[in-house]
């Protein structure tokens, strides 16, 4: 028996069950989260992934149903050091196992070295697909070397030089304060 599975309303059980496989080459912009990362818009980057559908054996010994994720992309964002792009890569190799409620995930999670969900017959593999991409962005991207030079003080060459005197504004009010009444 041979199913399709759309990926923005996947029956994980089915999938698992069936050993289904799904991939594809999208747009970056199909994912709204990630595309905000980016330090400037751009309409031609792709985001590759694949799942496979199986089962898998949870921390409690129980074969459960489970999808290896698989995802990559090359983003523009911003060099923390420079404030210039910095094209780099995020990868994601991940194994999901699903069960059947929020409290039993939450238990196997904690343990499990696979990331532990909670199946729905209309599970968002997309929506996966950008959380597990954003999770993955390196927290200060930077170049290994910037490609111009990098200003990594934020003191002048005068920092240290004498202020010239100022008048002080509260000087008048002294001299007020010391004149005598009446005249």
């Amino acid at each position: 028996m041979s199913k399709t599975f759309d990926a923005r309303r996947l029956d994980v059980a089915a999938f698992a069950r069936l050993h289904g496989h799904l991939a594809g080459t999208d747009s970056l912009q199909k994912y709204e989260r990630l595309a905000q990362e980016l330090q400037a818009p751009a309409a031609n980057l792709t985001v590759n992934w694949q799942a496979d559908g199986g089962e898998r054996k949870a921390i409690d010994g129980s074969l459960r149903p489970a999808i290896h994720l698989r995802a990559d992309a090359s983003l523009p964002l911003t060099c923390q050091r420079c404030m210039g792009e910095v094209e780099t890569p995020v990868t994601v190799d991940r194994h999901f196992v699903f069960v059947d409620d929020e409290d039993r995930a939450s238990a196997l999670d904690d343990e499990s070295d696979d990331d532990v969900l909670v199946a729905a017959p209309d599970f968002n593999l997309h929506a996966l697909i950008e959380d597990e991409l954003l999770m993955a962005l390196p927290l200060v991207p930077r170049h290994d070397a910037c490609p111009a030079d990098v200003r990594l003080s934020a003191q002048s060459a005068d920092f240290d030089a004498p202020q010239v005197d100022k008048v002080n504004p509260f000087a008048a009010l002294a001299a007020l304060k010391d004149k005598p009444k009446g005249g």
